[in-house]
Parts: structure tokens; C-alpha cells; sequence
């Protein structure tokens, strides 16, 4: 299909399929602020409710070249509104109570209890908003045994025993290189929050929705919890899997590609093109079974030729194989641009810079960047000037460090 196609009967005139709702978030580093960016990509208003000396992201590395922004907050705090306040403080609660009577979801990442004793927790807030959809993304949950322990991305992985599979045969267990617990725990939390909408545009009924790092984990874990459930062993494989043969990263000439077969006739294409019809009998099992002596064959065909050659030979023949890429080098793939999965973003500081886009299309209401990250507190004035504070409320509050 045409781009041009998929978009032939696309507005323009929304920012995307949530417009008018309005998410208040109350968050810092990587869940909560993932989950209030896949809302804000889909169109609706976010105001994140920031500590007026700032959140983690905004000091987590990589730094952009020559400047004091970071990649992080730049990919994660695009598209929304931003406000400073210390919760903490009671001008703070306040403020942050009157904001939550107009807003449709709540998205917090703190502590189990922490909102609470603030005084902004779900009943705080479901008290002059009754109809609130509040999500809090935590660690371990709100409820359980270990609620309130304090649960990072890496103690999530651990602990879920998503660890234990990754990594090479015989290696140790490895966490993943990306923030996998919290990017994972975030898509649920707008999920979460989406669904608990559709629920309170047909009944009025708001509710608490509960996110854990390990829930989303272990739920994204194709059936293994299940598995261990039973006392079946579950195997680390690295770049093989268990149930298909041969599937591996090959070097080549010049690189090294990613190919395989997971069907006997993926398999007899290969094997009549490589010219080793001695082979073309075996079924999946018996390659399985003849794992090193058909993974060689692949090898040695990989090792013979450049990465391109091995890719367009196996794209001919309709079976899966790719580049092992860099970042670096996809995204210089014409594929990547196509899909406008890096955008052009100016930002706070002046600079432009190409930044991640959202992941899902919609051909009717398209989302895209709108905004850069914002600075701290830029949206002050106009935000708690719209909720009836004067100008001298707000100096009063920026005195006493309440913004």
C-alpha cells in the first residue's frame, strides 16, 4: 500500500484520536512518563506536574552535542504541557487538586502510599473528581506482599525471572539493554487508562487502575510463567530458538544477518538454492534434532557472501532475514523515513534534532510530534492562571517554592 493511500481520508484538524481528553501526570524518569507519552502522541492534553527543581530525566544521559538536554527527556516529555509544583507542600496539594477536577485520567509512578501521604492519592483525587481514572504505576503493585518495596526497571527483570532466559546458553542471566520493565509497565498504564475511559464514558464510573513493572513482565512473557507453573524448564537460547532449525545470527563478508526457517517448505526453498537437495527431506524435527549440522550449512553459505547478497537471496525466496543493524545504521534505512519514524523536533534550546515518532499509525486522525519537551514550569501562568490564580498567587507560590 501507498502512504498516500493510507492516509487518503485523514484530518488535519485534531491532534490525534484523543483530543479533548485531558491526563494530569504526576510522574518521573521512564513508566509513568512513557505511559503519559503514548497518551499525549494519541492527541489528548497532558500536563505533567513536575518538582520544581526538576525530575530524573531531565539529567539522564545521553546528553544532546553542545547542550544541556538530555535524549531521554526530549523522547519521553514531547507533546505535553509542563507545571512545576512541589506536592509536597500544601499550596502544591492544593493546586494539584484543583487541576485533577479538570481532567479525565491521573497517571502517577511514585511509591505505593507516597501520593497518599501527600494528600493526592486515588481518594484524594476521586473525592472532587469522582469520575477520575488514576493510574499508578509501580514496582510491585499497590497491593501484595512486596507493595512497597521500591522496584526499579532492572529489579523488575530480575525478579520476574525475564532475566534467567536472556543471554547466551551457559552465560549468565542478562538484563535487556532498554528500560524493558518500564517501557513495558508504561504501554500498559495508557492501555489501562484508555480502557477505565471507555468504561466511564458508558457508565460514569471512575476508578484506581494498578500497573506493575512485574505484572506487564511477566504478562509479556509468551506463556513461560505458566510453563514454570508446571516445573517445565525454560531455556535460554541466545539468537537459536527451541522450536525451529536453522535460526541464528550469521556473520558475512562485510556484516552479519539474522535468517532463518521455521517451516519444511521455508526449508526445502533454502536447501535447492544452496544446491544441498541431500537435505531437502528433513522436517523441523529432525533439524531440531540435527541443529549443529544444519545451523553449518547456513553458516558457511552466510560467511561466503556479503550481507546484501545473503538478504535479497532470502527476500527472493520469501524467508525471513535482515542486517544486524546499529542504530546508527538504521536509521539511515529508507524504510525508517518512510515510516517517519524519526521527526525533525525543534526544541527548547533552540536546536533541531531528529527525534523517535509514535509507533502507531492511524489513518483517519494521524499523530505526530507537536511539541518539544517542555522547559520546567513553562506552562505555569497559563495553566494555574486558568484555575483563577493571579499573578500574585503565583509569585507567592514561586517565593515559597511551590513552583
Amino acid at each position: 500500500m501507498e502512504k498516500s493511500a493510507f492516509y487518503k481520508n485523514s484530518r488535519n484538524d485534531l491532534p490525534g484520536p484523543l483530543n479533548g481528553v485531558v491526563v494530569l501526570e504526576a510522574t518521573t524518569t521512564w513508566a509513568g512518563p512513557m505511559a503519559g507519552c503514548v497518551l499525549a502522541d494519541f492527541g489528548a492534553t497532558v500536563i505533567k506536574v513536575e518538582h520544581p527543581l526538576g525530575e530524573v530525566a531531565r539529567r539522564l544521559p545521553p546528553f544532546l552535542p553542545d547542550s544541556k538536554l538530555t535524549i531521554p527527556h526530549e523522547t519521553v516529555n514531547r507533546n505535553k504541557k509542563n507545571v512545576s509544583l512541589n506536592l509536597q507542600h500544601p499550596l502544591g496539594k492544593e493546586a494539584f487538586l484543583k487541576l485533577a477536577e479538570t481532567a479525565d485520567v491521573i497517571v502517577e509512578n511514585f511509591r505505593p502510599g507516597t501520593l497518599h501521604s501527600w494528600g493526592i492519592g486515588y481518594e484524594h483525587v476521586a473525592a472532587v473528581k469522582e469520575d477520575i481514572v488514576y493510574v499508578s504505576i509501580s514496582g510491585f503493585g499497590q497491593f501484595g506482599p512486596l507493595s512497597d518495596r521500591v522496584g526499579y526497571d532492572p529489579i523488575a527483570q530480575n525478579y520476574c525471572g525475564w532475566t534467567s532466559i536472556n543471554g547466551d546458553p551457559g552465560g549468565a542471566p542478562m538484563k535487556a539493554p532498554t528500560w524493558l520493565g518500564d517501557d513495558t509497565a508504561g504501554l500498559h498504564g495508557a492501555l489501562g487508562a484508555m480502557a477505565a475511559l471507555r468504561h466511564r464514558d458508558q457508565t460514569g464510573e471512575g476508578q484506581h487502575v494498578d500497573v506493575s513493572l512485574v505484572d506487564a513482565l511477566l504478562y509479556q512473557s509468551n506463556g513461560f510463567p505458566t510453563a514454570g507453573a508446571l516445573g517445565i524448564p525454560v531455556e535460554r537460547w541466545g539468537n537459536q530458538f527451541a522450536i525451529a532449525a536453522p535460526v541464528n545470527n550469521y556473520d558475512c563478508k562485510d556484516g552479519s544477518v539474522f535468517a532463518g526457517v521455521l517451516l519444511d517448505s521455508h526449508w526445502q526453498r533454502l536447501v535447492k538454492h544452496l544446491g544441498r537437495e541431500d537435505l531437502l527431506s528433513l522436517t523441523n524435527s529432525e533439524r531440531v534434532s540435527r541443529r549443529e549440522e544444519v545451523d553449518q550449512v547456513l553458516r558457511d553459505f552466510c560467511a561466503a557472501n556479503n550481507v546484501d547478497t545473503v538478504v535479497r537471496a532470502f527476500a527472493d525466496m520469501g524467508l525471513p532475514a535482515t542486517r544486524v543493524n546499529t542504530y546508527e545504521e538504521v536509521v539511515q534505512e529508507e524504510h525508517i523515513a518512510a515510516r517517519d519514524m524519526l521527526q525533525q523536533v525543534t526544541l527548547a534550546d533552540g536546536k533541531t534534532v531528529p527525534i523517535v515518532a509514535p509507533a502507531v499509525k492511524f489513518s483517519r486522525t494521524p499523530v505526530r510530534i507537536r511539541e518539544a519537551a517542555a522547559t520546567l514550569g513553562q506552562h505555569n501562568e497559563s495553566i494555574l492562571g486558568g484555575l483563577g490564580y493571579s499573578s500574585e498567587d503565583i509569585a507567592k507560590m514561586s517565593s515559597e517554592g511551590v513552583v
